[in-house]
């Protein structure tokens, strides 16, 4: 499939009048500019002509700190809305000259998200995971000089991965032992692998193997999860519920862009963490509800569909008549279980710390009525913003609005979408066998 990149961000939000549903309105107050959107990776199933090349994300003068953290202050009593409403408006940036917030590390990777948020306790594998990861930071230094840092990482990866293999062993779920000590072993290859690529100074290897490496780490984590962690509440017990992961596939057809033809995006699915939400998206999905639709906003802070045509505004269940509606669904740390049918804010957890939270680009999430938490339907978006723009989990939208999973490949792309271009198909390529109660095979 042809697809030529075009990467065109506005310093500013668009302020002309948006004619789709549950979208953020005058309420809404947000920082923006060019260099929120630099540098980002364009992955293999959306191929290019042309290429943009990288720019280098300007320095954070002392000036703009200040502004930072006091801005950051304002943002957490601010109040959102992505709303129901056809004559909704954005409002204009506070700062548009601001490029980031100081918020301390957020972890902007979306598969470190998802490893963090696997229902699982086990200190080893969490000490094999970060210095992994950290192999990230350390190939930030430019030239070889990244590989001693690299090696510091992978060293302090592989002492924990020998000194706490029993335990990590020890919390494989039994049904997965087997494969998760074959995964160990892998793991422990690769590390000897990846320890060799630094001797012979081969930096572009790196970051391929180091993602290997983390893929299997992922799986190990997967492996101790022993079934569903809770019990729904009774009254969502019926609806369709995905007790577990899915990754689905969704093929984009792009109009009137002489840079980008199509693009697949790859989209895990967390039903651990919001089992209502992405049961009900897996749902339609089986539906064929989403293909053929076109994206209905796209400009720069969300990209938004699932709008269907005619007077609805969400997903009629045929066997009802009625609009499906499911409940507002947020998983707090600490806590065995989401809460259900009120924001943090309500519920008075003004400290709480997402489970899954808006911080990587492409956080894919449920639309709702601003006034009414349990309104979501059908009508999705991605977001499109780096994490440094509001703190994570003192921003506008983390405890608020229900995160359901992430866009783990070709996420960049989601930039270049936009207003009318068609989603083709979204097809689920794993994790289908998780969904209980599927509502699309009874008949109508």
């Amino acid at each position: 499939m042809a697809a030529i990149i075009s990467c065109h961000y506005c310093s500013t939000l668009p302020s002309s009048k948006l004619f789709t549903p549950k979208i953020p309105t005058n309420h809404f107050r947000f920082p923006f500019s060019q260099n929120n959107f630099l540098s980002r990776r364009f992955g293999p199933r959306c191929s290019a002509q042309n290429p943009h090349q990288k720019q280098e994300v300007r320095s954070f003068s002392l000036k703009e700190s200040a502004i930072s953290i006091a801005l950051a202050v304002g943002l957490i009593t601010g109040v959102p809305t992505l709303d129901w409403s056809a004559n909704a408006y954005a409002a204009s940036p506070v700062f548009p000259d601001l490029s980031v917030l100081i918020s301390g590390p957020p972890i902007k990777d979306p598969e470190a998200l998802l490893r963090y948020a696997l229902p699982i306790d086990n200190k080893a594998i969490r000490e094999v995971q970060k210095p992994l990861e950290d192999i990230t930071d350390s190939l930030k230094v430019a030239g070889v000089k990244a590989l001693d840092s690299v090696e510091r990482n992978l060293k302090q990866a592989s002492r924990a991965l020998k000194q706490g293999k029993t335990l990590i062993i020890s919390g494989l779920a039994e049904s997965k032992k087997d494969r998760g000590v074959e995964l160990l072993d892998k793991l422990e290859a690769g590390m000897d692998e990846l320890q060799q690529i630094v001797e012979d100074r081969n930096r572009d290897a790196v970051a391929p193997k180091q993602k290997e490496l983390l893929q299997y780490v992922g799986s190990v984590e997967e492996d101790m999860v022993d079934g569903f962690p809770y019990e729904v509440p009774e009254e969502y017990r019926n609806m369709p519920l995905l007790k577990g992961r899915a990754t689905v596939e969704m093929k984009v057809k792009v109009k009137d862009n002489p840079n980008l033809d199509e693009c697949v995006f790859r989209i895990v699915l967390d039903g651990y963490n919001a089992p209502v939400t992405s049961g009900n998206f897996i749902d339609l999905v089986e539906r064929h509800f989403y293909d053929g639709m076109e994206i209905q906003r796209a400009d720069g802070f969300v990209v938004q569909t699932g709008d269907p045509e005619g007077p609805a505004e969400g997903f009629i269940d045929p066997s009802t008549e009625k609009t499906r509606t499911i409940p507002l669904e947020i998983m707090a740390e600490g806590e065995k279980a989401p809460f259900y049918g009120a924001t943090l804010e309500e519920l008075g957890l003004y400290k709480a710390q997402t489970r899954l939270p808006f911080n990587a680009f492409g956080t894919m999430a449920m639309a709702r009525d601003e006034f009414e938490d349990n309104s979501a339907s059908s009508q999705i978006f991605w977001l499109l913003k780096e994490s440094e723009l509001t703190p994570s989990n003192a921003n506008i939208l983390d405890g608020r609005y229900a995160v359901f999973g992430y866009v783990t490949e070709n996420e960049d792309y989601l930039a270049d979408v936009k207003v009318g271009d068609v989603i083709e198909s979204i097809q689920v390529v794993a994790g289908l066998d998780n969904l209980v109660n599927p509502s699309y095979k009874i008949a109508g």
